[in-house]
């Protein structure tokens, strides 16, 4: 079976994937996926998207054991629905799309992610009141998720608009994250297969990357009461800085 003998791409994958792993144990959630944007320095797009999604789903039934029956039942009523015509939105819109506008948008979603906590980070900010749930906004911001979550499992940034002003404690808000994501994961198997991104090479490659999936969500379980998010999230941020604006850059070059 043909497999990826890029060392580049091994050396970006791996610390990737741990750290995704990290993020879906709970530790720093909120912090992003950089596997997508990482591999895609080296491989096309929708393929590291392909090769990203088997780990994921792997990563979910970690995180779920983890998470058990904390989530919020009423908050996945109202975004569930929402992410799975995201996900319908998300697979027309990745088959009809070239590298170059993949690479646009993972990118473009990279750095409007790092801008916006950024933004929610600087100094003085006031913390506001909790918001009111609305199964008009959650749906809305659930479909988004869903949508940039199927083309470059980009569904945190979205996601994070809806739920981080509803103020619900640590665990409740990563469980129920956890639980929406591993849906939308598991219901993305059937386009990704469809559209030829669960490849040979791909599933091998996925194969091969799988241990990141238990050793990254147990780390980040074990990092919650032994280290700064802050740490963590600085960390995550300049890789999304660096390779976001690479993408950004390579994208434009294509096209234009």
């Amino acid at each position: 079976m043909p497999i990826i003998d890029d060392p580049w791409f091994w050396a970006l994958a791996l610390p990737a994937f741990l750290l995704t792993g990290i993020s879906k144990g709970g530790f720093a959630s909120g912090a992003g996926n950089v596997a997508v944007p990482l591999m895609s320095l080296i491989v096309p797009a929708p393929q590291a998207a392909g090769i990203a999604l088997p780990v994921l789903c792997a990563m979910d039934i970690s995180s779920i054991r983890a998470w058990w029956g904390r989530w919020s039942v009423d908050q996945l009523r109202i975004i569930l629905p929402g992410g799975l015509l995201g996900i319908a939105a998300g697979a027309a819109v990745f088959g009809l799309m070239s590298n170059a506008a993949v690479k646009l948008m993972v990118g473009g979603i990279a750095l409007a992610f790092l801008a916006r906590s950024l933004w929610q980070a600087r100094p003085g900010r006031a913390t506001p009141a909790p918001a009111t749930p609305s199964r008009l906004r959650g749906g809305f911001w659930g479909m988004v998720s869903g949508l940039t979550s199927t083309v470059a499992h980009a569904g945190g940034p979205p996601l994070a608009v809806y739920m981080y002003p509803l103020r619900l404690d640590r665990a409740t808000l990563a469980a129920t994250t956890v639980v929406f994501f591993a849906v939308m994961n598991y219901v993305k198997l059937i386009p990704y297969a469809l559209l030829g991104q669960l490849s040979a090479t791909n599933l091998l490659t996925s194969l091969l990357l799988l241990p990141m999936a238990p050793l990254g969500v147990k780390l980040g379980i074990w990092l919650q009461s032994r280290m700064s998010d802050r740490v963590f999230y600085r960390i995550v941020y300049v890789m999304l800085g660096v390779t976001g604006t690479k993408l950004v850059w390579d994208g434009f070059s294509a096209i234009l």
